[in-house]
């Protein structure tokens, strides 16, 4: 399994991240736990970057929010996998979206890069599968490499066992926006089975409840959990193996930089756990 924590927008987060973790994989692999931090993109993280903080850390990005900047580090130190920013780029639009000019743009950026983990736009709602199909080909052609293919309930069972025998690794996407509701989730024994009989991984996207990341063992996931306690106000404080939340204390103010930095610091100790236990 491997955990992508997202969105430290600003330079608080910057001087105390310094990670490269690992964990167990679903059981056909020994492969560890990998934490990916994403939302890197905020103008304040550039100064603050060096490379003992680039090195050997594992960063997700959106095509759509990534930076010049930031090219330097995905070539030479970070571990990259790469979003493509189709649902965040369709809000900002007021009119109709050329999706094939979208996508060119996407695979020249990904051939700029030489970026090996990209997503495909899985804009079934908007578009519908078989022209999600088309765009992962046209994306594949021009990359000549394999995306990640993003399996939606609605593409149904064998849609998942033709991804699962055709890449060695792929995604589940609904989670977020409930399209998989909760008391959906046993659908995941029955994935990470498929995956796990055909030797693929299975990224979980956003994916990060504590109490299930034991139950189902994704390759890798997503979220922004971890930031909520610099929203909420209150600090996290990891015991061992999960995490209790202390509250601050009635007519105290809490200093917004310090909790960030503690919280980070917290979920690096869970990030280390997760080396070991998931």
């Amino acid at each position: 399994m491997k955990l992508y924590l997202c969105s430290p927008h600003s330079n608080w987060f910057i001087d105390a991240m310094k990670v490269y973790l690992a964990g167990p994989s679903y059981g056909y692999t020994e492969e560890c736990m990998k934490i990916y931090f994403a939302g890197l993109h905020g103008e304040n993280t550039r100064a603050n970057l060096n490379n003992d903080f680039a090195q050997k850390i594992y960063v997700l990005e959106s095509y759509h929010y990534f930076h010049d900047w930031m090219i330097p580090y995905v070539k030479n130190y970070w571990n990259f996998l790469l979003d493509s920013g189709a649902f965040t780029f369709l809000a900002n639009q007021k009119k109709s979206v050329d999706w094939d000019a979208y996508v060119n743009g996407y695979a020249e950026f990904i051939n700029k890069l030489d970026c090996n983990l990209f997503f495909e736009l899985d804009i079934d709602p908007i578009i519908g599968l078989k022209n999600v199909e088309k765009l992962r080909k046209t994306l594949e052609q021009k990359t000549q490499k394999k995306c990640i293919p993003v399996w939606h309930k609605s593409r149904g069972l064998s849609y998942f066992e033709d991804m699962c025998k055709e890449y060695d690794y792929v995604a589940i996407g609904g989670i977020v926006t409930k399209e998989i509701a909760k008391n959906e989730y046993p659908i995941f024994h029955k994935l990470l089975q498929i995956a796990y009989e055909n030797k693929t991984k299975v990224h979980g996207l956003g994916f990060t409840s504590l109490e299930l990341l034991k139950k189902y063992k994704f390759h890798s996931v997503d979220s922004t959990s971890w930031i909520y306690g610099n929203r909420g106000g209150f600090l996290y404080k990891f015991n061992g193996s999960t995490f209790d939340k202390i509250t601050v204390p009635q007519g105290k103010r809490l200093k917004g930089k310090k909790v960030a930095i503690h919280n980070f610091q917290e979920w690096v100790k869970f990030q280390k756990y997760a080396d070991r236990n998931l």
